[in-house]
């Protein structure tokens, strides 16, 4: 394809991979039906852009967008030695502080995440919504990016000579302590409660990973549900509702697909008793949903 276009001169600029869909299969009302696991869609990354390297002699550039890169794909070194094109809009970029890929509790974990928690981008690109007529550029909308780094660093992703700098990044199934602030069962027509915390080796929390409660039972399937909120970084309120009177023994497990931390779990015990009296709470009125309005999609995002 390389040759068919009459090969590479000074004069061209590096490929970049834009990555942000992992569907393999959809369905008859063009939903996603089938996703590629997350160690395929990062080995078919690497070989492109290794394959896309040595055919060009260029580094080339990968483009995606923060939840991607931690749902989507496993961490790996190898992709950290390209240039990261960072999609993440509605943030102001020109505070000295901004930055993409930040969340509000813990961190975006992928292969670009340093020990402190941020992403080592080299283009973020903040809009795509700029105004095309105030560049130039024919059309009514025009992708803005920010370059992070000298002219010198900005003249070597152009030419394709672009290497990562010294970066120390996070760590890869650090050790971990897991503690039960508290466990509350009372009667079952009430929720079980819970808080769990998660800690690093130094005593501060843990940034990603998820807890679910899992009961220990003699092959006897008991049906219940749960729900688990972070609410700061590595803490989470546990609710568990569904279950019937009676004693029950299990775990609250933690866990990170990212490799970031190490897995731990707790063990618990707890009673439920019977409510005599329970509370019926009374059925809800159904809501009337109001009729959706066409969406701004470029709501939020900087027009300049």
């Amino acid at each position: 394809r390389l040759k068919s276009l009459g090969g590479y001169n000074s004069l061209d600029l590096p490929y970049a991979l834009d990555l942000e869909n992992n569907c393999v299969r959809y369905g008859a009302n063009k939903n996603c039906v089938k996703y590629a696991s997350r160690a395929f869609v990062t080995e078919w990354a690497k070989s492109f852009l290794a394959t896309v390297r040595d055919a060009t002699n260029r580094t080339p550039i990968f483009y995606s967008y923060p939840a991607f890169l931690e749902n989507a794909m496993q961490r790996d070194s190898e992709l950290a030695q390209y240039p990261l094109w960072l999609a993440q809009y509605a943030v102001d970029p020109f505070p000295e502080l901004s930055a993409p890929g930040v969340k509000r509790i813990g961190c975006y974990v992928h292969s670009w995440t340093n020990s402190s928690c941020k992403s080592e981008w080299a283009i973020w690109q903040y809009s795509s919504c700029g105004t095309a007529s105030k560049y130039g550029v024919p059309g009514n909308r025009l992708d803005l990016n920010l370059f992070r780094g000298d002219p010198q660093r900005f003249l070597e992703l152009a030419d394709g000579t672009w290497s990562p700098g010294e970066i120390e990044f996070m760590p890869f199934n650090e050790t971990t302590t897991i503690k039960l602030d508290y466990l509350t069962a009372t009667t079952h027509d009430k929720d079980v409660l819970a808080s769990v915390q998660v800690f690093r080796p130094d005593g501060s929390p843990v940034v990603t990973g998820e807890i679910e409660f899992f009961l220990l039972t003699d092959g006897e399937q008991i049906a219940f549900k749960q729900s688990a909120l972070r609410v700061a970084n590595g803490m989470w309120k546990i609710e568990i509702r569904g279950l019937v009177a009676g004693t029950y023994s299990g775990e609250f497990k933690f866990s990170d697909v990212s490799n970031t931390h190490r897995k731990i779990k707790v063990a618990v015990d707890f009673t439920i008793t019977q409510n005599p009296d329970p509370v019926v709470a009374p059925s809800p009125e159904p809501e009337v949903s109001p009729k959706a309005r066409p969406g701004d999609s470029c709501r939020g995002q900087f027009k300049s």
